[in-house]
């Protein structure tokens, strides 16, 4: 805990360059979480920062309102954690100020570098508050501003304020525009996850005779890859920010007529038939070769290229990128918006469930876009490096338009 008035400035002017990295600059809500729980922390009121009161006093949520149900203020703690991980990584920044956010808390904690030792421009400030020179006394005794005076420039000054926090000059985000033909279409969104089946079956296998299945048959019926869910958990957060009815879905229990009702989100590739079935006349589509064990994406316009592959029955430590496609299309078939976020394997779902709840990077695969991209059909070929097991930050590789 920061003990002085130099070191806690010295935090806030760290948080501040934070702020303005790439890392934070198009990411409002993990920018408004760290800014509200180091300011808490700073101001003696660690002890307020709690999941439900950051929910309600940061991201504006009812009292009552519930946690599991709307994880927002978990999943931009994990944001967090992970960006302020490659701010540090960066060795211009190796030398300064730590702030870190601890797993299981969101507490902010500071480090000093070794050594540290206030700017001088500390030292000046503290000799020109503690001593008055005779013009700054004769400036107060002069100038006696009116109570009217006073409270007008209190009001200019809250007003500055809010227009720099609330920048209400800056238009939609990419990802707000992405998602705007969503949440404003008619219906419940419904969410298809892929998944399901007896251990080791086919993702397009039958659904069992429901009088012969065992208990434990239905729980191996409905397992769902935790890379999916966790797609799946950041696009609820996407659609409840947006105030949007949604409904779930496991793929073999969604039915064609479901898929008229609204729009639709389907997650995962070859565990979710509707993507197959769905993405086949897109420019980029999911093919599986059964016999060899590689997943692929297929380029339309380039069917006979093999960029983006897999072999999935090596060891994933010797696979270095997994690929995925994002996509929002008008389809053909259920004439219904879809959204498609789905790798070739897990990892490549994952990556697109972040790619689309984090507008930095929808901001950055549209920035040389056309204008009115927003109004068209579009896929985005995205790869992420395998880190582990989990996936590294998602980057573009290809959008088309039409």
């Amino acid at each position: 805990m920061p003990e002085t008035a130099e070191q806690r400035e010295a935090v806030r002017q760290q948080l501040a360059r934070i702020l303005e990295s790439h890392l934070f600059v198009n990411s409002k809500r993990s920018a408004k979480l760290l800014q509200f729980t180091v300011e808490a922390v700073l101001t003696g009121r660690a002890e307020h920062v709690k999941e439900r009161s950051l929910g309600i006093d940061v991201f504006q949520r009812v009292p009552d309102y519930d946690t599991n149900r709307d994880p927002v203020v978990r999943t931009t703690a994990v944001e967090i954690r992970k960006r302020i991980a490659q701010y540090y990584q960066e060795p211009a920044h190796a030398d300064e100020i730590r702030i870190s956010f601890p797993a299981g808390s969101y507490v902010p904690e500071f480090r000093l570098p070794p050594g540290w030792t206030p700017a001088p421009v500390f030292e000046i400030a503290q000799q020109i508050t503690a001593v008055e020179t005779p013009t700054k006394l004769i400036h107060r005794a002069v100038y006696r501003p009116s109570r009217r005076q006073a409270l007008l420039t209190v009001a200019m000054a809250i007003a500055g304020v809010a227009i720099l926090w609330f920048h209400p000059w800056v238009g939609p985000s990419a990802l707000d525009r992405f998602w705007a033909p969503v949440l404003t279409s008619p219906g419940r969104v419904l969410l298809v996850i892929g998944g399901g089946g007896a251990v080791g079956s086919p993702a397009d296998a039958p659904l069992a005779n429901a009088a012969q299945m065992s208990m434990l048959d239905l729980q191996h019926e409905e397992r769902v890859a935790f890379a999916d869910a966790t797609a799946l958990s950041r696009i609820v957060g996407i659609l409840m920010t947006g105030k949007k009815a949604f409904h779930i879905s496991q793929h073999k229990a969604a039915k064609l007529d479901d898929l008229r009702d609204g729009p639709v989100v389907l997650i995962g590739a070859f565990n979710n038939e509707w993507t197959i079935r769905l993405g086949e006349q897109a420019r980029f589509s999911f093919m599986r070769d059964r016999a060899t064990h590689v997943g692929r994406i297929v380029d339309k316009q380039d069917p006979t290229g093999n960029r983006w592959l897999i072999h999935e029955d090596q060891p994933y430590s010797t696979i270095p990128e997994d690929y995925a496609l994002v996509s929002r299309v008008q389809d053909p078939t259920t004439g219904r918006i879809v959204v498609i976020a789905a790798g070739i394997t897990k990892f490549g779902t994952a990556a697109a469930g972040e790619f689309l709840s984090d507008p930095a990077y929808m901001e950055a695969a549209m920035r040389s876009a056309a204008g009115g991209w927003d109004k068209k059909n579009i896929q985005i070929l995205i790869a992420t490096k395998l880190v582990g097991e989990s996936s590294g930050p998602p980057r573009t590789l290809a959008t088309y338009l039409w």
